[in-house]
């Protein structure tokens, strides 16, 4: 039986560096992590446009976008996201997208 590792997390905070060689996107290429979460608000960032550069480095990487705003979801630039999740204080629709991708 083989044992998966879990995937690293990291916020966009965690990268407010001097070094600009080391930016979660440069990461992605070296952790190649199993899914992405991703806001569309962050600060200093904009999700959307993360999306889009995800999946010019990886298009097969399943990405959820999970936003707080409804009104994003009919954005087209959000369509290239493989889920888009609302947020909310119950989580069993994160979770249930998390399961399906991973599966």
């Amino acid at each position: 039986m083989t044992t998966k590792t879990p995937s690293i997390s990291c916020t966009a905070k965690n990268w407010r560096r001097k070094d600009t060689r080391s930016t979660p996107l440069t990461q992605l290429k070296i952790i190649n992590p199993d899914l992405i979460i991703l806001d569309i608000n962050m600060p200093g960032i904009n999700g959307i446009d993360v999306l889009r550069q995800i999946k010019e480095i990886n298009s097969s990487l399943p990405v959820i976008l999970s936003s707080a705003y409804q009104e994003f979801k009919q954005d087209l630039a959000t369509w290239a996201s493989d889920e888009y999740i609302v947020k909310s204080s119950n989580l069993d629709e994160l979770k249930a997208a998390v399961k399906k991708h991973l599966a």
